[in-house]
């Protein structure tokens, strides 16, 4: 049995997770910080750095946290660097920042566009260029780009998201086919609707005992029937950065509680 343990072994990893303060890049990184990983992580302000320092101790996780802005190529690379000086190479890298606006397309800019564009689509692109030259030289890597159920699908007022999640999906695709020689594996994971402070008021009862209707709709469309946790992408994550999944590669894993798979519940 141990000899299949320690597939999932990350000892000896350095692992960095973009905007891991708080949320599903947390969740994330302290699976890999159990696993044996030593965890970098970044957020794009020094508050949201020490809060996540913070919660890092709280665990008994000794996090190494840095401010920087992952759609500065300049600063990105200055940050693999100092890194790679003060912690050693990094051996895995989780594109988890992102951000998302909701507005109607024609009533977009296309400078909001274009932001989402940038930190969702482009920053990945900076991020995973950031390391993969070490990876080369360590003599593998793992790559695991957050991409999304809009990877799939669209909805209303999330054109902007849903390009850059559809492109994500790609790039996944293409560092596969571009650096998988390298034994480097860049693998995709799409969430499905997750249970986070940002979503807890569409979660939330009605004044009549009713369910928001968003959540109503969710359950609809959601075999399992409920939001999911942030922590049940921690085992699919702890997979794709695990020598468990070496023959794994240019895929995306949906963890939606089974989403993509069902049409939804006829109306009543």
């Amino acid at each position: 049995m141990n000899d299949y343990l320690n597939m999932f072994s990350l000892e000896g990893k350095v692992a960095w997770v973009t905007g891991a303060s708080y949320g599903i890049g947390f969740a994330i990184a302290t699976a890999f910080a159990k696993a044996g990983a030593t965890i970098v992580f970044n957020d794009i302000r020094q508050d949201l750095v020490d809060k996540g320092l913070e919660a890092y101790r709280a665990l008994g996780i000794d996090a190494k946290g840095y401010t920087c802005d992952v759609t500065d190529e300049e600063a990105v690379q200055a940050l693999v660097r100092i890194v790679e000086l003060e912690v050693g190479p990094i051996n895995i890298l989780v594109n988890n920042a992102g951000i998302i606006k909701r507005i109607p397309m024609i009533e977009m800019s296309a400078e909001d566009f274009r932001k989402v564009i940038d930190v969702d689509l482009n920053a990945p692109f900076i991020c995973a260029k950031a390391v993969i030259p070490s990876m080369i030289r360590e003599g593998g890597g793992k790559i695991i780009n957050i991409c999304s159920m809009m990877s799939e699908l669209g909805r209303e007022t999330v054109s902007a998201y849903a390009a850059a999640k559809g492109g994500l999906k790609m790039l996944t695709r293409n560092i596969c086919s571009e650096y998988g020689q390298y034994n480097i594996q860049c693998n995709g994971i799409g969430p499905g609707y997750i249970e986070t402070p940002q979503t807890a008021p569409l979660r939330e009862p009605q004044p009549d005992g009713s369910m928001h209707p968003f959540d109503a709709f969710i359950r609809a469309k959601t075999p399992a029937n409920r939001w999911l946790k942030p922590e049940e992408l921690q085992g699919p994550a702890l997979f794709l950065a695990s020598s468990a999944s070496d023959a794994v590669n240019g895929h995306i894993l949906y963890v939606d509680g089974g989403i993509l798979a069902y049409i939804g519940k006829q109306p009543q």
